[in-house]
């Protein structure tokens, strides 16, 4: 496993990953688990995750296409592609997506599948708000969550 710390507009985010695969995007001021002993520090196998976040934080990528590496239930699975289903620069509520994966009851499961998500932003849980239109909880902090859709919205206006 190798891990990077790259400087993003909401802060540092911690990338892991197996060279191949992004694994995880961890947001430096919300406690994790730090790289295990056995993790090497290099930005090389970082490159392209690297260079895509950073065109989107520029905004100019609304689609990331790096490969991930995901483990979680076959509900987070589905909740997670349903997430990166939500147009850029757009919203919808935990009780849409419980309907999308069939399940309209599952608000709440949503929200505990999105709060497990392992690769915000490139799984744009940050588009997930409550059923009133408020923004409600993000591992990273609402402050967080509220940058990354102004900085979307902002560049929606701009195109």
């Amino acid at each position: 496993m190798y891990y990077w710390y790259m400087d993003s507009p909401v802060g540092n985010l911690l990338l892991e990953g197996d060279g191949r695969r992004l694994h995880f995007i961890r947001f430096e001021k919300i406690p994790a688990p730090l790289p295990g002993s056995h993790s090497i520090k290099s930005e090389k196998p970082f490159k392209e995750a690297i260079g895509q976040l950073s065109a989107y934080f520029s905004g100019k990528l609304k689609t990331f296409t790096l490969g991930l590496h995901l483990e979680g239930t076959p509900f987070q699975l589905k909740v997670w592609q349903a997430l990166r289903e939500i147009p850029y620069g757009q919203t919808v509520s935990y009780g849409e997506i419980a309907r999308s994966v069939g399940n309209p009851r599952a608000s709440r499961a949503v929200g505990g599948a999105n709060h497990r998500n392992p690769l915000p932003i490139v799984i744009p849980c940050h588009r997930v708000i409550g059923a009133n239109g408020r923004l409600v909880g993000f591992g990273g902090g609402l402050d967080v969550k509220e940058a990354l859709l102004d900085l979307e919205r902002d560049q929606i206006a701009r195109d």
